[in-house]
This record gives structure tokens, C-alpha cells and sequence, in this order.
């Protein structure tokens, strides 16, 4: 079995840190990014690489994408972010989508949303036998999360458990 380094190098250190941006957040309404502790890990997971021709993919974007007409938009506004998913289907057309992440500038999403959801190069990716299968449904998450510790506790374990619902043996992530 592969032993994979942690996800968070030295969590215990970096979460008092996180508590200390947070008390700082309670007591002044102020999200001070000067004193926020972004995680630094000397280590990247790995793993084995997977042959993407034979494989099913499972697209991830955090660019805050839902479906206007179905789905609730992501709550942009919270300060400490939305750890929520969107899941939508793979076969949505970009004209569907609405962006809920107020983090990041969307005039280019807005002129090519191919940019962060780049739905259809990755069918075509497909049909030139590049890539095996697009899983069903893609996950979309609002890419402001500056609780680490949630990040890991909460939302990778709602995406993996995606993932395995539709079976797939790969992710892209398209960060936003």
C-alpha cells in the first residue's frame, strides 16, 4: 500500500494559527489577511498515473458554477466561504451556468467560460479518443475556502464521494 504524505503538513500548527485569523475575524467583522497562515506543504501527493484513454474523468471547477434555474448560487458573500458542492451534469451546455464566486474576475469566464469549465474541448477530448469517458456529472465548488481544515474534512470527502459514485479512475481541476 502507498503511504500518502498528510494533506495538510503539520495541521495541528497551521489550525492554531487558523484560530487566531478567526478570532481576529470574531472580534473585528475583518477578514486580515496579513495574519492568515496559508498550509505549506513540502510534499505533493502521488500516485500511480492512470492511462486517460481507457479511463473515466470526473471535471472539478472552482469557479462557483450552478445551474441558475435548479440550484441555489454559492453564499459569495461569507467570509469564511461556502464549502458546498454543485454537482451538474457533464452534458450541460456553458450557457446554462451562472458563476456565484465573487473572488476572482469574471470577465474572462463571462467571454469564454471554456476558461474554467472547459466542457467542451474535454468531449472532444473524448471523441478523439484522448480521454475514455467524461464521468456523467461535474462538481463545482466556490474556490474561496480559507478553512483548510474544512476543506479536508468536509469537502474533498463530498467530491471523493462523487467520484465514486460515477465510477471514475481521474480528476481534472480547473482552479479558478
Amino acid at each position: 500500500m502507498i503511504e500518502h504524505p498528510p494533506v495538510i503538513e503539520k495541521r495541528p500548527e497551521w489550525e492554531a494559527r487558523y484560530k487566531d485569523f478567526l478570532a481576529n475575524y470574531e472580534a473585528t467583522g475583518e477578514t486580515d489577511w496579513k495574519i492568515y497562515a496559508r498550509p505549506r506543504n513540502k510534499q505533493r501527493p502521488s500516485g500511480p498515473g492512470v492511462d486517460l484513454s481507457q479511463s473515466r474523468l470526473l471535471f472539478i471547477t472552482s469557479a462557483g458554477a450552478y445551474l441558475p434555474n435548479i440550484q441555489e448560487p454559492f453564499d459569495a458573500e461569507n467570509d469564511l466561504g461556502d464549502h458546498s458542492l454543485r454537482v451538474i451534469p457533464s452534458s450541460t451546455e456553458l450557457s446554462a451556468l451562472a458563476y456565484a464566486h465573487t473572488h476572482y474576475d469574471h470577465a474572462m469566464v463571462n467571454a469564454d467560460p471554456q476558461t474554467l469549465v472547459p466542457l467542451v474541448h474535454l468531449r472532444e477530448m473524448v471523441q478523439e479518443g484522448i480521454i475514455g469517458e467524461l464521468s456523467p456529472s461535474f462538481i463545482s465548488f466556490s474556490g474561496y475556502l480559507p478553512d483548510a481544515g474544512r476543506v479536508v474534512d468536509e469537502t474533498i470527502p463530498a467530491m471523493l464521494k462523487v467520484a465514486k459514485e460515477e465510477q471514475v479512475r481521474a480528476a481534472l481541476l480547473v482552479p479558478a
